[in-house]
Formats: C-alpha cells, structure tokens, sequence
C-alpha cells in the first residue's frame, strides 16, 4: 500500500470510530503517522477492539503523548494483542491503586498480574499507612500475604480478613523470620485460620507462638508427627521438651 493510500485508510478508520460506525482494520497499523491526529478518546475506541492487531497497539503505545494517559496505559495492560515488551514497562509507571486493579482484572494477562503484585510489594515500604490499609483490605491475596507482616497491627489484621488471602500464603508468613509477634498471636486466636492443621503445625515451628497455643495446638497430634514437627521447630528446647513430656508421657523428643 503506498503512503497516500495508507494515509487515506487510517484516515477512513478514524472517521468511522468519531462517527461510530462499524470499520474493518486495514492491513497495515491503523493509526495516522503525526501524533497530533491521534486523540485519548480514539486510542481508547481502538483499544476496545479485541481484533486489533499488536501493530498498532504498539503504535499506540509509541505515541508519547497518548500513552502517559492513565486510562490509555489501562487499555493497553488489558488488551489482549499487547506486546510484552510494551506491556511489561507499563507496569512499573503505575500508581499504586492502577497496579491494585491491574493485579485483580479478569482481563489481564497472568503475568502482567504478577508483575503488578510484584511492584506493589517492593513499594510497600514506601507507601503510607493509609494505603497499605487499604491495599491489606482490597488487594490481591499475595500483596495481602506481604503485608501479613506490616508492623502496625491494624494493617495486618485487616490482611488476615482479606478473602483473597490463602492459607500457603499464611503458612509462608508464619515461617518467616520476621514474622512479628502481633501477627504469630492474631493468627493463634483466629476464628478461621487457627482451626486450620497445617496453619496449626506452622505456629508449632514458629518461636512466638505463646507457650499455652502451642500445648493446645500439639494435643490433638500424634506423637510421632508431633516430634517430627518439633524437630524442625524455633520453639525454645524447653517448650519442645515439655510438649513432648506433658503431651505424650513415655515419649522423649530429639535434639533439634
């Protein structure tokens, strides 16, 4: 197609998006060469169709004063035939919330979901306590598990009610070394986790746990599951000992 007739074609797409009518897209990228012809409103329309060719997503995405739109940047993340090399980097200009939302659209892409939780974690200790509040409530499950050990107990609290939240990702926190002690106690007393056996067998490795939750939590195990537990517990060597002792007379725990 020569200049002229490619120049004429994208024109015709254009006027049929203003004009609201049905267009085929041409074969070659369907966006006029000047980024003056280009508005937020007809990326936006063209954007919506999932037929568009990854050309002129990309060419799109390459129009510098359309594509620092926030709503553009969203269409982009969302569309089905962007390029990951275009999409990717996008994740990373995001503000917060628009990576919260990213992180939650049926739409997108696994691993764009990913990488919009990613970038969400590594801000989190640079973000205010407001908004990680509200990301422990509104989050994904996995920015929830992050914030499982937010030092202010009000953050973590509200990630332990987050429905998204599972219980690998309560099970990772607890064996974490800098799992805080307001968070090993909210989850001791937890109306749904703590009934939980394997969130159970975590709190038996974690050396926080108050000593009254530990005996609670062995009573219903069987001795050698239990000393397998212990084996591999940070609970101090006395605790160990006397759940061991107290739980199961006649059986003797091993060092560990």
């Amino acid at each position: 197609m020569s200049e002229p007739e490619s120049t004429g074609a994208q024109k015709a797409l254009i006027q049929s998006l203003r004009d609201g009518a049905p267009a085929e897209l041409p074969q070659e990228p369907a966006l006029p060469p000047a980024e003056g012809e280009l508005t937020e409103d007809r990326a936006l329309a063209l954007l919506k169709r999932a037929d568009l060719p990854a050309e002129t997503v990309e060419q799109i995405a390459k129009n510098g004063a359309i594509a620092r739109n926030r709503k553009v940047k969203l269409a982009l993340l969302e569309h089905p035939h962007t390029p990951r090399h275009v999409s990717l980097p996008l994740v990373r200009q995001l503000y917060t919330f628009d990576l919260m939302q990213v992180a939650l659209r049926p739409a997108v892409a696994a691993d764009l979901k990913m990488a919009a939780d990613e970038a969400l974690c590594n801000r989190l200790e640079t973000i205010s306590s407001g908004e990680r509040l509200s990301l422990a409530r509104r989050a994904s499950g996995r920015v929830a598990g992050a914030l499982l050990l937010d030092p202010e107990a009000r953050v973590m609290r509200t990630a332990l009610d987050n429905a998204r939240l599972t219980e690998p990702l309560i099970i990772r926190a607890l064996m974490h070394p800098a799992a805080p002690a307001h968070f090993v106690e909210a989850v001791c007393h937890h109306a749904q986790w703590s009934l939980r056996r394997e969130v159970r067998i975590a709190l038996l490795r974690n050396e926080k746990t108050p000593m009254a939750k530990a005996v609670e939590f062995a009573r219903g195990l069987p001795p050698g599951l239990l000393r397998e537990i212990l084996q591999n517990s940070r609970l101090p060597q006395n605790v160990k000992a006397y759940l061991v002792s107290a739980l199961h007379p006649g059986s003797k725990p091993r060092n560990g």
